[in-house]
């Protein structure tokens, strides 16, 4: 499938369907009021929007959601967005610009361990 173009307000409905699934409209629109502070409608609209660009499927009976995209999928194509955008699509620059902020040492060790693998 290919990925679909999520704004952020679709990501944090995703995130919350991609931690839960199978998870209930009613059961997402209760977390998304504790940890976003949004309101029942505004939850529902989400996952309308949702529904319909083929994120998640709705099935009865409790308008349960389960995701039809992979949430590694969509980090994928929205790491290469920001890289495209922010960097002219340079992987070179964005490791670059990374690499400047304050990283330990194990942090460091992991990403050493992830390049020698490739």
């Amino acid at each position: 499938m290919d990925t679909v173009k999520l704004f952020d307000s679709e990501l944090k409905i995703m995130d919350i369907v991609w931690d839960n699934e199978p998870v209930s409209a009613k059961d997402i629109t209760l977390m998304a009021a504790k940890t976003i502070g949004w309101n029942k409608n505004t939850t529902y609209t989400i996952i309308k929007k949702l529904i319909d660009k083929n994120a998640i499927v709705r099935t009865e009976p409790n308008f349960i959601c389960t995701s039809l995209v992979k949430k590694e999928v969509v980090q994928k194509a929205e790491t290469q967005n920001l890289i495209d955008k922010l960097y002219n699509g340079s992987k070179k620059a964005f490791f670059a610009a990374f690499m400047e902020d304050n990283i330990s040492d194990d942090d460091l060790e992991v990403l050493k361990k992830l390049i020698e693998k490739r």
